[in-house]
């Protein structure tokens, strides 16, 4: 497979993370360089690690994921943009909600916005491409969109406050909608 052919697809994967880490980067001002790394290699590490999941898994394990995957993202999504939807709420205190880039929000974020990697990786062994290599570029390529979105995000944060905490909560729960309505269409 081509260069091109795998970085489309790499950016293709990379945007749900993209929003997400733009959703993070707009509610959490707080969020430095250690805190930002821990994001980016995580949303990377499992955008790499799910295609081959995928690719090693096989049909059997592909259809039962199919059946729920878009299932298991929204409610993954919807939970975390809820929880920063309730956040925005409140009267102008301090952010004290559960930090994205820590514990199990970290997973569940990073496990939410990577379910696609793995029918990627099945699609791919069915035509018999060698896996590392795509998986490698998909991992880069998230790591690096999820890092250029909280950057961002901040920047929109920084100008609207407070009410960007809704918004980024609206943007997570519709990527969720937008993954179940993809695959009941």
């Amino acid at each position: 497979m081509d260069f091109v052919s795998v970085l489309l697809i790499a950016l293709g994967l990379a945007m749900d993370a993209f929003a997400v880490a733009l959703g993070v980067g707009t509610t959490r001002q707080d969020i430095g360089f250690r805190p930002g790394f821990r994001l980016s290699f995580h949303f990377g590490l499992f955008q790499f690690m799910m295609p081959i999941l995928g690719w090693l898994g096989g049909a059997t394990f592909a259809r039962f994921i199919a059946d729920w995957d878009h299932w298991i993202a929204f409610v993954l999504l919807a939970c975390v943009g809820g929880k920063m939807i309730q956040e925005s709420f409140g009267e102008g205190q301090a952010h004290n909600g559960a930090d994205p880039t820590r514990r199990w929000t970290l997973v569940m974020l990073a496990f939410a916005t990577s379910i696609d990697a793995l029918a990627v990786g099945l699609s791919l062994a069915m035509i018999r491409v060698d896996i590392l290599y795509p998986s490698v570029v998909i991992g880069l390529v998230a790591a690096a969109m999820t890092a250029l979105g909280l950057a961002l995000g901040k920047r929109l944060g920084v100008r609207f406050g407070q009410r960007m905490e809704l918004v980024g909560g609206l943007i997570l729960i519709g990527i969720g909608l937008r993954v179940v309505l993809a695959h009941l269409a």
